[in-house]
C-alpha cells in the first residue's frame, strides 16, 4: 500500500464525519452555470408533454383522454379498454427495469435529471432565487425578524409557488375530461377538487419545503439504489488521490504536500441535497453533476486540470481499470433481457389490438339438454365487445364438422354499442349419432374491419362417459 493511500485512510479516519441534514435547516443551493446545469435545463423538457398533452387534439377530440366513467382510455388513434389493461403491467415492468438498468450503469441519473421531484424543486428554487436573491441573502432573510419587506417578498414567492402547484394539479385533471371552464364556473365535483388540491399541495410541500428531504427520507429509491450499483457504475466521484491533502491556494501558487483541492466548498454549495462529495459516495447524491461544474470552474480559475470531481467508476479510480463493456456485465445483461421481453410483449399487445373482443361461455348447468325429438341442445353465451368509438354491426355464424348442427334461431346482424359488451345467446342442437368423436364448434363474428373466431365444444351424453 502506498504512502499516499495510508495518508488518505488516516485522514478519513481522523476527519470529521459527514452528518446528514435532518431538515432542521433549509439548503439554499448556489446556482452555477456549466455543462451539467445545461443538461438539467434540457431535462426539464422531459416533462413538457405533461403540460401540453391535454391541449392536443386528434380527429377533433382530445388526443390523450382517460374516460374513467366509460372505462375507455384514448391515446390518439388507440383506445384501450379494461380488457387490455394488462399492457399497463408491461409498461410498469419496463419502466421499473429501465430504472434499475440506468442505476447500474449511471447511478441515480434519473433522480438527478428526470424525476418530477427534482424538476419541480429546481423550478421552485429558481423562482426563490429570482425573488429572494442569492443563497446568502436567502439565509439572512430567513433569520431576519418579520418586516414589511420580508412579508412582501415571502408573499410574492409563495404566490408563484402556489400558482405552479395549482397549475400542475389542474393539468393532471384535464386528462380526465375536466376543463378550465369547469374550475372557473365552479362546476367541478368534490372528487375533482380533492384530487386537484392533493396534487397541488403535494407539489407545494415536497418541492417548496421538503426538497432534498423527500429524496433522502420519503423516496424508497434512495434506500435501494445501493443494491443496484457496483464498482463499474459511473457516478460523480471525487478523486481523493489527486485532491488530498486540501489547502487554500491562489492561482500560480504551490504548497508542498497539498493536493489540487483548495477546500473552497463550492461543490457543497451547489449540491441540491447538501452532500459533500469529497467524503465519498452517499445515498443523498442524486448524480446531477452540479458539483462537477462547480469544481471545474474553480480548477480553471486556479490553473489546474479539470476533472478533480468527474463521472467515473470505482474500478477506474481505485484500480485504474477501464470500464467493462456493457455486454460483459451480468446485471446489465439480465436487465436488458427483461427490457427486451417486456417491450416485445407490449409491442405484440399493441399490434394485435382488435376493434372487437369475443368470449364464448358454455352453459354449465346443464351442459346439454335432450329435446323431445331425441336431439341434443347446447347453450352458449357470446360476449361481444365493441372497442371502437362508434356503434358496430356484426354478423354471427358457426362452423363445425358435426353433421346437421343447427341453431334454434336464425343468427342475424347484431348491433354492439360503442365501448360496451353485448351478450348474444345461441342454442345449437344435433343428434348424438351425428356428433361422433369430434365435438368442435367454432363461432365466427365478423365486423366491418375484423373477424374473430372462438373455438369451443359441443357436449353430448356420450362425451361425458
Amino acid at each position: 500500500m502506498s504512502d499516499k493511500k495510508i495518508q488518505l485512510d488516516n485522514l478519513y479516519e481522523e476527519g470529521e464525519q459527514w452528518v446528514q441534514n435532518l431538515g432542521d435547516e433549509t439548503i439554499h443551493a448556489k446556482r452555477m452555470g456549466g455543462l451539467f446545469r445545461n443538461f438539467k435545463w434540457i431535462a426539464i423538457l422531459f416533462w413538457t408533454p405533461f403540460f401540453i398533452g391535454p391541449y392536443i387534439t386528434w380527429n377533433d377530440k382530445q388526443a390523450i383522454f382517460f374516460d374513467v366513467e366509460n372505462r375507455q382510455y384514448h391515446l390518439f388513434d388507440l383506445t384501450i379498454f379494461p380488457q387490455d389493461i394488462w399492457m399497463l403491467t408491461m409498461v410498469l415492468l419496463f419502466l421499473a427495469i429501465l430504472l434499475a438498468a440506468m442505476t447500474t450503469v449511471l447511478g441515480r441519473v434519473f433522480c438527478g435529471y428526470f424525476c418530477f421531484q427534482t424538476i419541480w424543486t429546481d423550478i421552485f428554487t429558481w423562482v426563490e432565487a429570482k425573488v429572494e436573491g442569492a443563497p446568502m441573502k436567502r439565509r439572512k432573510l430567513d433569520k431576519a425578524p418579520m418586516s414589511f419587506h420580508k412579508l412582501k417578498t415571502k408573499v410574492i414567492k409563495h404566490t408563484i409557488w402556489i400558482s405552479i402547484a395549482l397549475f400542475s394539479g389542474i393539468t393532471w385533471m384535464l386528462y380526465f375530461g375536466v376543463t378550465w371552464a369547469d374550475y372557473f364556473n365552479a362546476e367541478i365535483t368534490i372528487t375533482t377538487l380533492t384530487i386537484t388540491v392533493a396534487i397541488a399541495l403535494g407539489a407545494y410541500i415536497f418541492a417548496g419545503f421538503m426538497r432534498e428531504q423527500t429524496c433522502l427520507w420519503v423516496c424508497p429509491y434512495a434506500r435501494i439504489q445501493g443494491a443496484m450499483v457496483d464498482s463499474q457504475s459511473i457516478m460523480p466521484t471525487y478523486d481523493h488521490y489527486r485532491g488530498e491533502s486540501r489547502g487554500k491556494l491562489k492561482k500560480g501558487q504551490f504548497v508542498e504536500g497539498n493536493g489540487d483541492c483548495i477546500d473552497c466548498h463550492q461543490c457543497v454549495a451547489v449540491c441540491p441535497t447538501g452532500v459533500d462529495i469529497r467524503k465519498g459516495q452517499e445515498y443523498g447524491c442524486i448524480t446531477c453533476g452540479l458539483c462537477i461544474d462547480a469544481c471545474d470552474s474553480v480548477m480553471e480559475k486556479v490553473g489546474k486540470p479539470k476533472g478533480l470531481i468527474r463521472y467515473t467508476s470505482l474500478s477506474e479510480l481505485e484500480f485504474k481499470q477501464e470500464p467493462k463493456p456493457l455486454y460483459k456485465r451480468p446485471r446489465v445483461i439480465v436487465y436488458s433481457s427483461i427490457l427486451v421481453a417486456a417491450l416485445s410483449v407490449l409491442y405484440y399487445g399493441m399490434s394485435t389490438l382488435a376493434p372487437l373482443d369475443l368470449k364464448v361461455l358454455h352453459d354449465r348447468q346443464p351442459l346439454f339438454v335432450q329435446l323431445s325429438d331425441g336431439s341434443i341442445r347446447n347453450k352458449y353465451e357470446l360476449k361481444i365487445m365493441n372497442k371502437t368509438e362508434q356503434d358496430m354491426q356484426v354478423s354471427i355464424s358457426f362452423e363445425s364438422p358435426i353433421k346437421g348442427l343447427k341453431s334454434k334461431n336464425e343468427l342475424d346482424l347484431v348491433t354492439i354499442p360503442t365501448g360496451n359488451v353485448k351478450s348474444v345467446f345461441v342454442y345449437l342442437s344435433a343428434f348424438e349419432n351425428n356428433v361422433g368423436g369430434n365435438h368442435e364448434v367454432t363461432f365466427v363474428v365478423k365486423g366491418a374491419k375484423s373477424t374473430l373466431e372462438y373455438e369451443t365444444s359441443f357436449f353430448t351424453p356420450r362425451s361425458m362417459r
